[in-house]
């Protein structure tokens, strides 16, 4: 049996932080503090509103806030325009944050990746990894 064209796969990372739901929010949509953890952007926190988020690798990202519960949900899709097909990507990435006792839990997926893009599904996980690393930084600096 052949895999449908349909089948994804996603990559999700998660991870504790030692802040306030509230605080790691701001820098999941404050465009300036965005940059400072992901990537330049124009980003604004309105459902529909299409940026572009710029890589320090010169790639440019077409996204479109799909989903936004203050302090719970951002949704919104991350493209990339790529003529060899491993590459050109159509996902959706999800930040779910739920409060715990010592701060809060961030769950990031990010869905879309087809079987044959497995170069671009391994780097996503790393790519994630490191951002976070970096949000904990910005988090810290925030106060």
């Amino acid at each position: 049996m052949n895999e449908t064209s349909s089948e994804t796969r996603s990559v999700i990372v998660e991870r504790e932080f030692a802040f306030p739901a509230e605080r790691i929010w701001r820098a999941l949509t404050q465009p300036h503090l965005i940059e400072e953890w992901l990537m330049k952007n124009d980003f604004k926190p309105d459902v529909g509103h299409r940026f572009n988020l710029r890589g320090e690798w010169g790639g440019v990202l077409d996204c479109e806030v799909l989903t936004i519960e203050p302090q719970k949900t951002l949704a919104y899709t991350w493209n990339f325009s790529h003529e060899e097909a491993a590459f050109d990507l159509k996902s959706v990435v999800t930040f779910t944050l739920t409060p715990t006792g010592a701060g809060t839990h961030l769950r990031v997926e990010q869905a879309g990746f087809s079987p044959t893009q497995k170069q671009a599904f391994g780097g996503a996980h790393a790519g994630w990894k490191q951002f976070l690393a970096k949000l904990d930084e910005v988090l810290a600096r925030a106060g």
